[in-house]
């Protein structure tokens, strides 16, 4: 069983960052694949970013990319969701999900086994 427990949401202005941090227990980490998904009020849940194994590969959404990056420090069982420029658009609950399968890094890939209880992010304009 892996426990992933997201932390570091909260209200910003546009323009400004946040950072997002998913920290595991249960498994050894590096061995799972992690992403983020997010959904807004009376939306689908979408895919943000991912990050492999080593954290030698990451992909991510086209709304995100250059703004969003995604990485993991093995040691600490924890990957980092760093949110820069900010937008009102952005504004979602944010989860992370891991799986121990050979899913390709892509913005497809999957599917993810297991999932945080999401944490809020608010952009006001």
């Amino acid at each position: 069983q892996v426990q992933l427990v997201e932390s570091g949401g909260g209200l910003v202005q546009a323009g400004g960052s946040l950072r997002l941090s998913c920290a595991a227990s249960g498994r050894t980490f590096s061995n799972w694949a992690v992403a983020w998904f997010r959904q807004a009020p009376g939306k689908e849940r979408r895919f943000v970013t991912a990050i492999s194994r080593s954290g030698g590969t990451t992909s991510y959404a086209d709304s995100v990319k250059g703004r969003f990056t995604i990485s993991r420090d093995n040691a600490k069982n924890t990957v980092y969701l760093q949110m820069n420029s900010l937008k009102p658009e952005d504004t979602a609950v944010y989860y992370c999900a891991a799986t121990a399968r050979p899913v390709p890094i892509t913005p497809w890939g999957g599917p993810y086994d297991y999932w945080g209880q999401g944490t809020q992010v608010t952009v006001s304009s």
